[in-house]
């Protein structure tokens, strides 16, 4: 397996509220773990909020007995979402924090994904194709056939998610399970990504011949930077099937 992952703060930000966790080796249960999470609220709540989760996330997925990976990543979101709610409660200065989250293991030839909000995560062989589905308002008058996807992406309510860590006591997480191919490389990101660079883009990028993985990944953050850089931007690209093992 090989891994790169990267934050950057974008060209408009003043605070990076993006927060990745990568792990190719074992994570308690699991065989390996990473994680994209996108925080959101005034001042620091936003930075808090997401790497306090994944924090959370991390701790909880050490310390689970069970060996079914969607009941372990259920379970630790839940566990997030419900201490992300009580540290808003107890300090006014977190008041409103909440974060996107997106999770993924994988298990043999298998990859097992979770999703609250908007931030995504694609597989690129031949092609690209998004797994995840976007919580937000815009993808929901996309899929009930009130808006065209070419224009949900420049949409004035495009960052109005519906979905996210810290908003209700019950967290809706959808869940997808993947069988990858030999040659397949994952793509999980935040929305300063995905929303500064096509889809064509991203796997053209990936896709490019005798380019390393990091090198691949450092292209991308340039390319949403040359942009416009409107958000932080967050990426982890993973090649399963490949024998160099990276130290967490």
């Amino acid at each position: 397996m090989r891994v790169y992952s990267a934050t950057d703060v974008g060209q408009k930000r003043k605070m990076n509220q993006d927060y990745v966790f990568v792990c190719d080796g074992p994570v308690g249960n699991l065989p390996n773990l990473f994680v994209v999470a996108d925080g959101m609220g005034g001042h620091n709540a936003g930075d808090y909020a997401s790497s306090h989760a994944v924090q959370i996330l991390v701790d909880e997925i050490r310390g689970d007995a069970d060996f079914n990976p969607i009941k372990v990543i259920r379970h630790a979101i839940e566990t997030a979402n419900t201490e992300i709610i009580e540290q808003a409660q107890k300090d006014e200065h977190l008041r409103g924090m909440g974060t996107t989250m997106v999770v993924s293991t994988i298990v043999g030839h298998y990859a097992y994904i979770a999703n609250v909000g908007d931030s995504r995560l694609y597989v690129i062989q031949d092609h690209i194709r998004q797994v995840t589905k976007d919580h937000s308002l815009v993808q929901e008058m996309v899929r009930m056939g009130e808006l065209k996807p070419e224009e949900a992406r420049n949409h004035p309510d495009k960052n109005i998610i519906t979905r996210a860590l810290g908003a209700e006591r019950t967290v809706d997480i959808d869940f997808f399970d993947l069988k990858l191919e030999p040659g397949s490389t994952i793509l999980m990101c935040s929305d300063g990504l995905s929303n500064m660079v096509e889809d064509q883009k991203l796997e053209e990028v990936i896709l490019k011949p005798d380019t390393e993985l990091a090198e691949k990944g450092e292209i991308l953050i340039r390319e949403a930077n040359h942009n416009g850089g409107k958000d932080n931007i967050a990426i982890v690209l993973i090649e399963p099937f490949t024998n160099e093992v990276e130290k967490c």
